[in-house]
């Protein structure tokens, strides 16, 4: 039995420098809990009864990495997802942050981490833009979307939705910025001009900084909790002064996060440099 249990593991192991290898995808800062529920899924799809199986059919089976990966990285995902959470963003976070810069240079740069297909980054553009109206153009606006996925980049990066992804945009907004095409929703020019994706990885990528406001829902929870301590941290060092920090509602800062963050709604999740 003992064994068995080794044999097991090896395999996983194997496994797991298989996908770093051919994918580049970093196994050992998710939650093994996690990790596997995902690569079962892969696992039943296949008819694999063995992790040893299924490192079978990637070495033999070339077409199996995309499958994987796209499983690996899926997020349910939708525009304006959690309402009451955008309902302070648009009525006290983005407000303040535009009342901040009022003079000078007017730069407002946000980064939404792990984007996704982008439907965070251009809410937060929606948003800005009703807010803003005709002042929209006299302020220089740069959302940034950062993700390890490049398939859901490039579709951020076309802003092209289906019916089910823009099921909580609000009408008044599906007529102003979205063009029907079929039966998908593409995004306007105006709002896909100020958002830029590119791929990321929230460890071992570059650090960034600079920001007006993170936002980083439903990212972490994937994570150790370790490295859930230091990514705080990097965020936390990447907000410029006063800046936000938005996070999932099933997540909770850890570490030293906890006392340099400031609570700005803590039911919301929201918190301030």
């Amino acid at each position: 039995m003992l064994k068995t249990m080794e044999k097991k593991d090896e395999d996983y192991e194997l496994l797991k420098k298989l996908i770093q290898q051919k994918l580049g995808f970093n196994c050992e800062q998710y939650k093994d809990s996690h990790f596997k529920r995902r690569i079962d899924v892969r696992l039943r799809a296949t008819n694999s009864k063995t992790y040893k199986e299924y490192v079978n059919l990637l070495q033999n089976n070339r077409n199996e990495y995309p499958e994987l990966m796209e499983t690996l990285t899926v997020n349910v995902t939708n525009f304006f997802r959690n309402a009451e959470v955008y309902d302070i963003i648009e009525k006290e976070v983005l407000p303040a942050l535009i009342k901040a810069k009022n003079s000078g240079l007017r730069t407002i740069r946000i980064w939404s981490a792990g984007c996704s297909i982008g439907v965070e980054a251009y809410s937060i553009a929606m948003l800005l833009h009703h807010l803003l109206g005709n002042d929209f153009n006299k302020y220089n606006i740069k959302i940034t979307g950062t993700d390890i996925d490049k398939e859901s980049l490039l579709k951020a990066q076309k802003g092209i939705y289906s019916e089910i992804e823009m099921k909580d945009v609000r009408p008044a907004f599906l007529n102003k910025y979205f063009t029907k095409q079929g039966k998908d929703y593409v995004i306007s020019d105006e709002l896909k001009k100020i958002a830029q994706f590119k791929k990321q990885d929230l460890i071992t990528g570059p650090k960034m900084s600079g920001f007006d406001a993170i936002f980083c829902r439903n990212v972490t929870i994937y994570f150790q909790k370790e490295l859930q301590e230091v990514l705080y941290m990097d965020f936390y060092n990447a907000l410029s002064k006063d800046g936000f920090f938005i996070m999932g509602k099933t997540e909770t800062l850890l570490g030293p996060s906890k006392d340099t963050f400031k609570p700005y709604n803590s039911k919301e999740r929201i918190y301030q440099k």
